[in-house]
């Protein structure tokens, strides 16, 4: 986060890089930047004649130098973008000779999702020097929560510990998804709103009581009628409730279980920061723990590695369903 704002802060200064190269795993922050080059390097009325949008697909690295090398008109600066550039990573070396001696009154941006140029290669080098590399890095799931917390703080709201936790789990770590999930929240709540599950639910359609979250709860209590009632409505609702993402979740569950048991620490903080888990969540550990020996843990995370192989089609023909069921008996018994 403080990267973004140094980069948009020196934009705003008018320290204006020549080449900005965008790449990396997680999108979000590639299209952030790349949207406010867009929006405000050039004014409106300079906008027409001097800045231009292209796609990997389409072009070839020559058509963007040949573009890069014109003089702007009636403007100071001409911007350039070339969006999905990780089309052209069979011939980005290209480039090289155009970094080397980039035309000072164009801004040439590149986004270059889902991969990232060799460090080793001089092209990573020389663009390192005369222009700009911004590496967006791929989130961990518990990091995703906290950053779910600090957008809203910006945008004067809160969300409560079990609301961001949803999100997480039915949405992923994609930030695209979840920001245009935060956009609607902030259109339809007001300001200073401390987001709740029952938000999440009025406004998302993530079901409160029935998702992988109470599941995950109930299976560590040993709630099975809880538990039961959840399956049977993912099972009644596979779409919503895809069991692959249900088995991914139980298994980084009980893989924290396992790390818990191993500490030598067990206060509450400690615990927190060594499994990768809100505070709030903490007591939830200590109490499968109860429920769950490190002996059953580890039988537990290989009868889910048995499931998630079936549930390809590996060594079996079971429904989903069936699936799921045979699943959850064997974890709590």
């Amino acid at each position: 986060m403080n990267e973004i704002r140094n980069i948009v802060s020196e934009i705003k200064k008018g320290n204006i890089k020549p080449i900005y190269f965008l790449m990396g795993e997680e999108p979000y922050y590639i299209d952030k930047i790349s949207d406010f080059i867009e929006e405000n390097v050039l004014d409106e009325a300079e906008k027409g004649f001097n800045q231009q949008v292209m796609y990997g697909r389409d072009v070839s690295i020559e058509d963007i130098v040949s573009s890069a090398k014109r003089y702007p008109m009636m403007a100071e600066r001409q911007v350039i973008i070339v969006k999905e550039a990780q089309d052209l990573s069979r011939n980005i070396e290209k480039l090289l000779s155009y970094a080397e001696n980039p035309q000072p009154t164009t801004v040439l941006v590149l986004n270059y999702k889902y991969k990232k140029l060799d460090k080793r290669k001089k092209l990573h080098k020389v663009i390192a020097k005369t222009g700009f590399i911004y590496e967006s890095k791929k989130m961990y799931e518990n990091q995703v929560s906290d950053w779910i917390r600090r957008v809203l703080s910006g945008k004067k709201y809160q969300i409560e510990p079990k609301a961001s936790q949803m999100l997480v789990e039915f949405l992923g770590t994609d930030l695209t998804k979840i920001s245009n999930e935060l956009d609607k929240l902030m259109l339809i709540l007001p300001q200073e709103t401390i987001i709740d599950d029952t938000h999440i639910e009025d406004n998302i359609g993530i079901s409160k009581d029935f998702n992988n979250f109470e599941l995950r709860k109930a299976v560590g209590e040993k709630d099975i009628l809880k538990a039961n009632r959840i399956i049977n409505y993912f099972a009644e609702n596979p779409k919503n409730n895809p069991l692959v993402m249900t088995i991914s979740l139980l298994n980084s569950f009980f893989t924290q279980l396992l790390s818990f048991h191993g500490l030598q620490d067990k206060s509450k903080n400690s615990v927190a920061k060594s499994i990768g888990v809100n505070p709030y969540f903490v007591d939830e550990y200590f109490l499968a723990g109860r429920n769950y020996p490190m002996r059953k843990v580890a039988q537990v995370i290989a009868i889910l590695r048995d499931a998630d192989l079936k549930s390809k089609g590996v060594g079996a023909s079971q429904s989903q369903k069936d699936i799921l069921k045979e699943l959850l008996f064997r974890v709590l018994h």
